[in-house]
């Protein structure tokens, strides 16, 4: 696609007013879901670092083992535990059995799997919206459906103006 070159001063405002706004819905994401990135990048890369083996010393005469010494054991404190690594929430255990349930040729498997995971909302899925189309729908709730309240002749007459321009109509123009 060629780049227009003949843009108006309507047209250059436009496309400032839409970089303009691109970049407050990056700032607005960044300040609320920046320190969440962050710190799932730390932890990837924690989890990266190369493993570091012992060395093996000479074989030494062994001493008889000691009796270890009651260490009164600690709970973990929650602000110890490793960050979040996913952006996602963990699955439940018996929707991630349907990925080991035959193939999904026939409708089970991973087929079955996506599917029953689809139908959950996203923040049941997500921690925090990941694009801007996710910001759109989250936290909407669950659709409402709505019934047809027009009805066809309704549409019909309400389809011709009624200003005359056409007074006399075509009766293949009417669809009954």
């Amino acid at each position: 696609m060629s780049r227009q070159l003949n843009m108006d001063t309507v047209q250059q405002n436009f496309w400032k007013e839409e970089l303009l706004r691109e970049k407050m819905l990056c700032c607005e994401w960044y300040r609320k879901y920046g320190s969440m990135v962050k710190a799932k990048q730390k932890a990837k890369a924690a989890a990266h670092l190369p493993l570091k083996l012992p060395t093996l010393c000479p074989k030494a005469p062994r001493s008889p083992p000691h009796a270890p010494k009651a260490v009164p054991s600690r709970a973990p404190s929650p602000a110890l535990e490793a960050p979040i690594q996913s952006e996602m929430y963990p699955v439940l255990p018996a929707t991630r059995a349907l990925l080991y349930e035959g193939i999904s040729h026939d409708f089970q498997g991973r087929y079955h799997y996506l599917n029953t995971r689809k139908l959950d909302i996203p923040e049941m899925r997500y921690l925090f919206p990941i694009t801007t189309n996710l910001t759109y729908g989250w936290q909407l709730g669950p659709p409402v459906k709505q019934g047809l309240v027009s009805c066809k002749m309704c549409s019909i007459e309400s389809f011709f103006r009624k200003n005359g321009a056409f007074e006399l109509l075509d009766p293949r123009d009417l669809a009954l």
